[in-house]
């Protein structure tokens, strides 16, 4: 029971911050819909669609990028979080909740499930206006999605953690989330088909096939239409375990303390 009411301490402490930022919710929004509604406007021709799995027929750009944009909102998210990380580390509250008398896994593994879950809301929000706007998928698909969406986002939120782990100072941590985000990002399926990465340049494609955003993003997309991506949910898992593993490490007392004259 006084594990669960620590656990519970610290998502509850999560989310009650999450809701009071506002302008936070609303910035993880904005990303997503420019996207949906600018930027698919003007690729929808410039991008042909072929009938590739899980879909069964020729499908608008909007449709193919609307998973792509769900793992967009728990990147972003999964980065946001792991800046309230540094800056709790910087003013001394991270240090104090791992003295607490639980595992350090247990601790960090709360901070993560409470970073998930702020990224299901936000992504929740999204697929009701993406609804809204014509993107129909099938009903129960979203349900299906659910696991999907929660496992990358603990896979992400996880990547975050390991980032936050290694970096010290609040200011280089905006540099960081770039050289971060925008790869993971671009160089993925969320937006195009690899076959198309494919035909431009195959490097870029090879690189695309291991970068694991790809992978948690074909997981959201295999969902939403009831169809299980076994590969993806391998590497997503795998991929969320070596995350987490790195982070306890990073997070290990010795290299978490200051150096001297800081």
């Amino acid at each position: 029971m006084s594990a669960l009411r620590a656990a519970g301490a610290i998502m509850t402490r999560e989310l009650a911050r999450f809701l009071s930022q506002r302008e936070r919710f609303f910035a993880a929004l904005v990303r997503p819909l420019v996207w949906l509604f600018v930027f698919a406007a003007g690729f929808r021709a410039a991008l042909g669609m072929s009938i590739i799995p899980p879909y069964r027929t020729y499908i608008p750009y909007e449709t193919y990028i609307a998973p792509g944009l769900c793992g967009m909102i728990l990147l972003f998210s999964a980065m946001q979080s792991s800046l309230s990380l540094v800056n709790d580390r910087e003013s001394g509250t991270m240090r104090l909740m791992l003295t607490a008398p639980w595992p350090r896994w247990f601790l960090l593994g709360a901070k993560l499930v409470a970073g998930a879950l702020v990224g299901l809301v936000q992504v929740a929000a999204f697929q009701g206006i993406a609804w809204a706007y014509g993107i129909h998928l099938p009903p129960l698909g979203y349900l299906a999605a659910l696991p999907a969406l929660a496992l990358s986002g603990l896979m992400l939120g996880s990547l975050g953690l390991l980032l936050s782990a290694r970096v010290r100072q609040l200011e280089n941590f905006a540099g960081v989330m770039n050289f971060v985000i925008f790869p993971m990002f671009f160089l993925s399926s969320a937006l195009y088909p690899i076959w198309k990465m494919q035909e431009a340049s195959p490097w870029l494609a090879w690189i695309c096939r291991l970068n694991p955003f790809t992978h948690a993003v074909e997981l959201i997309r295999f969902a939403l239409y009831l169809q299980l991506n076994a590969v993806s949910l391998a590497v997503t898992a795998a991929a969320a375990a070596v995350f987490f593993a790195l982070a306890l490490w990073g997070y290990e007392p010795a290299r978490t303390r200051p150096p001297k004259g800081e």
